[in-house]
């Protein structure tokens, strides 16, 4: 397995940093969906989720979400994490000034043109442009923890999801967790780290684009330990299967 993203030169996460932070954390801390009364209102000619998965790969989607977390900043392109109380949208490289990422606060609702795309498993709006609308929409997260391993967990594919009570495994050699996904990475790489539940062991990552090894949950997974029962949150972002993108871990 491999990271799909290229890492950059160190000086371009600084860039991004400070922008991206607030995904490392619960986006909700009260539990409950935050929603202004139009949140549930497409414009016309905006797809509805149900007519987005519908939609064949390679066609131009127009959808209307929220913004649930930033990932990244490159060359004018953004990856971003949208959610509506429908579906979820992942939007990677999207046409994006500094000016403009800055603007993408959690909640923020946008207006996106692309393509509809899959990379191993992944669906996702790719080559997109988007505009700031008004609205904001800031999800809570699903517990979708006794869905592992079953054929209802994609259809919350790139949601803002919860995991409760699942048991951390060896990753390799007794570690509790790897960076990068062989173990060839250093502090700042991505974190991949396995759990359990009820006999089924699941691969997820801290992915370091989205929070870096400066944030709370980048260094609670470096201090885990095989045996340890975590909850976590996070993006289910699939590779080859499920492969969260987590953003929180609490140890019980």
């Amino acid at each position: 397995m491999k990271n799909k993203f290229v890492k950059k030169a160190a000086f371009v996460l600084s860039v991004v940093v400070a922008l991206t932070l607030a995904g490392c954390s619960s986006n909700n801390k009260n539990g409950a969906d935050v929603a202004d009364p139009a949140v549930d209102k497409k414009s016309e000619g905006v797809m509805t989720y149900a007519e987005y998965m519908a939609a064949p790969l390679d066609s131009e989607v127009t959808i209307e979400a929220y913004v649930q977390a930033k990932q990244s900043w490159w060359e004018d392109q953004a990856t971003v994490y949208t959610q509506d109380k429908e579906g979820a949208y992942f939007l990677y490289n999207m046409a994006c000034s500094q000016e403009d990422y800055e603007k993408l606060k959690p909640g923020t609702k946008i207006k996106v043109t692309g393509f509809k795309a899959e990379w191993s498993g992944e669906v996702e709006v790719i080559d997109a442009s988007f505009e700031i609308m008004d609205g904001n929409y800031v999800a809570s997260a699903r517990d979708v923890t006794q869905l592992l391993g079953s054929e209802d967990l994609i259809k919350h594919q790139n949601e803002f999801v919860s995991f409760k009570g699942m048991t951390v495994e060896d990753s390799g050699d007794g570690a509790a967790f790897l960076y990068s996904w062989d173990g060839s990475g250093t502090d700042g790489d991505d974190l991949y780290f396995k759990v359990s539940l009820n006999g089924e062991t699941y691969t997820f990552t801290v992915e370091s684009y989205l929070c870096d090894n400066t944030t709370d949950v980048y260094n609670t997974v470096k201090n885990l330990k095989v045996g340890d029962v975590v909850d976590m949150e996070g993006f289910l972002y699939w590779y080859e299967g499920v492969n969260p993108h987590i953003t929180s871990v609490t140890v019980k």
